[in-house]
């Protein structure tokens, strides 16, 4: 009846934002293939990035304590804000899909899942896992391709 919970926001995204997402992820890969001595720094970055489950209750957050405010103060009909924003909240807790996610996921706001197939893909580029070729002669680019092949979630 529900979707998964791993799934649900990249599968209610547009696909050409996910490929967007995506390509994004795939050229940060490609450019600390070039630059590893920098994977360590991105890798704090991607520690700090909120996801998008985060900006939706940053979000709900502050709309809501603004509604109750506003209502408090200024007029009731502002307690609709809170209202709408708990229905939004509940509908993506059920669907993982409500009509904020389709404005962050457009601004890029990723998943953890997507974070941590880049945090991953960036440690494997860095040598942290055994099992994963990235020695030899290999290019950048093989390697970008090796490491999202194992990483991949």
């Amino acid at each position: 009846m529900f979707p998964s919970t791993v799934t649900r926001v990249e599968r209610n995204t547009s696909e050409r934002v996910n490929n967007a997402i995506q390509a994004r992820m795939k050229r940060s890969i490609a450019y600390y293939a070039e630059n590893p001595d920098e994977i360590a720094e991105r890798l704090d970055e991607l520690d700090h990035e909120w996801d998008i489950e985060r900006t939706l209750e940053a979000n709900a957050a502050t709309i809501s304590l603004a509604g109750i405010g506003l209502g408090a103060l200024v007029d009731k009909r502002w307690l609709v804000l809170p209202f709408a924003v708990s229905g939004f909240l509940l509908q993506h807790a059920l669907q993982r899909w409500c009509p904020p996610v389709v404005l962050f996921r457009h601004r890029g706001v990723r998943t953890a899942s997507e974070i941590n197939h880049e945090r991953y893909a960036l440690k494997a580029l860095r040598g942290d896992f055994d099992n994963i070729e990235m020695a030899g002669e290999i290019g950048a680019r093989e390697r970008v391709e090796n490491v999202l092949l194992h990483v991949k979630t």
